[in-house]
């Protein structure tokens, strides 16, 4: 089943910075994780992925460097000090809000 794109679009930010808690990731790594780990939910497209990065840097939740990998130039993506707390934050409105919709959702009519 094909997921809303309007839902995807508030917890991006959450996912992408959950990634980057974990390890540096360059772009096409955390398309491909995302996709794995979320068994073909997020199909996420670098047309929507790069705008958010470059939007997250520009904040200060990330910084950026150029690594070379097998011969090709790699720009990855680093979680900062400011953007640990932004996904501490995000995560808390997210379980509060899922938890919510949980509770709606098993009521009995």
């Amino acid at each position: 089943m094909a997921v809303d794109k309007a839902l995807l679009t508030g917890s991006m930010t959450m996912l992408v910075l959950k990634l980057l808690s974990e390890k540096d990731m360059y772009g096409y790594e955390m398309i491909d994780t995302l996709r794995q780990r979320s068994q073909n939910v997020f199909e996420l497209k670098a047309g929507t992925l790069y705008p958010l990065l470059h939007g997250l840097e520009e904040k200060g939740m990330l910084k950026v460097y150029v690594q070379e990998y097998l011969g090709k130039i790699r720009k990855y993506y680093s979680i900062t000090k400011e953007g640990k707390k932004l996904l501490k934050t995000k995560t808390e409105e997210w379980n509060e809000y899922s938890g919510a919709v949980f509770s709606v959702l098993a009521m009995e009519g």
